[in-house]
């Protein structure tokens, strides 16, 4: 079962990383954040439209390891379409799920999200794969304030 959960955690990994569906300048954005991790150089700016309270476009332009790309990528599929209160849970269970343990049940509301759960296992890599979660994180923490 290991084996199977490798495999899937690659292929997802692969796939977002070598063709991710969210890389890309997003013009005339409502909210913007740019997330550094110095640690390994890892480098994004979010961005993401968002109208009566759903985020209805996102994207992120930036470098880093295959990791913090594909983990931003997936994270703006799974939140495109809510809402920020949504979006905001989403990113709390993935950090949850990084950092301790979350429930089957909360593990499907992740998606393809959850196949990076082993990262938890590399700490060295921990950073890399919430870089974009706590980029998003700050920036609805900010969009609130304003």
């Amino acid at each position: 079962m290991l084996t199977d959960n490798r495999s899937f955690y690659n292929e997802i990994l692969t796939e977002h990383n070598l063709r991710p569906l969210h890389k890309h300048p997003l013009p005339e954005a409502d909210y913007e954040l740019r997330g550094v991790n110095p640690s390994c150089g890892d480098d994004i700016i979010l961005r993401l439209k968002v109208a009566d309270g759903i985020i209805t476009e996102g994207a992120f332009t930036g470098d880093g390891c295959a990791i913090s790309q594909a983990s931003a990528d997936i994270m703006l599929e799974l939140v495109l379409g809510k809402s920020i209160p949504q979006a905001e849970h989403l990113a709390n269970l993935f950090m949850r799920m990084i950092k301790d343990s979350i429930s089957p049940e909360e593990m499907e509301e992740l998606e393809e999200a959850g196949a990076l759960e082993d990262i938890a296992h590399m700490p060295a890599r921990v950073k890399c794969a919430v870089l974009g979660w706590r980029t998003l994180s700050s920036l609805l923490f900010e969009k609130e304030e304003a």
